[in-house]
């Protein structure tokens, strides 16, 4: 029993990522979810209490695989500006996941207090991987330093998910330019 509640909990949360990933929060809906899954409308409720219930616990599973990812990229470097690099190029490479596109969806949505502080909780774990890098290459507050250079990769993200004219390449290319010699360019 308890091994057909996870696989049902788990198709769930895979509906939920294709759901966000088509049609943004709009498109998480516990009927839609019903439909992708064949469970009752009703049967939803008994794994999910809200649909920010879903988007939390989407991010407690997808987000640390994320940044699992961002950090072998970054363990693969020798040196701290290849690990700057590296901590960018990875984060924009994941944009087209599933997993990563949720999380874009998800961080547009209404949340209640608990699921916007495990997020910025996550997010906050991502900016702490970079702060040693940073101050080896000798910025004064690397902990600034690595919230505003993810500043930049949001907004770079923004602008490949917006579909912007720019080709992603070029967005990559733009970000990590400016993370590592910064506007200069």
């Amino acid at each position: 029993m308890a091994e057909h509640r996870s696989m049902q909990r788990a198709a769930l949360l895979d509906a939920a990522r294709s759901l966000l990933s088509e049609g943004g929060t709009e498109a998480l809906t516990f009927p839609a979810l019903a439909e992708r899954t064949g469970l009752a409308r009703s049967s939803v409720y008994e794994y999910f209490r809200s649909r920010a219930a879903v988007v939390e616990e989407l991010c407690e599973v997808d987000f640390p695989v994320w940044a699992a990812d961002v950090s072998a990229a970054m363990e693969r470097e020798s040196t701290p500006e290849g690990k700057v690099e590296a901590y960018v190029r990875q984060q924009l490479a994941l944009v087209g996941d599933r997993r990563h596109r949720a999380v874009v969806a998800i961080s547009a949505s209404e949340l209640d207090a608990g699921a916007r502080e495990k997020i910025r909780a996550a997010h906050g774990g991502l900016v702490a991987m970079i702060v040693e890098a940073l101050g080896e290459m000798g910025h004064a507050e690397p902990r600034l330093a690595a919230m505003l250079l993810q500043g930049v990769v949001d907004a770079a993200v923004r602008r490949i998910e917006l579909g912007a004219a720019e080709e992603p390449t070029a967005i990559t290319e733009a970000a990590v330019s400016m993370a590592l010699r910064g506007v200069r360019g």
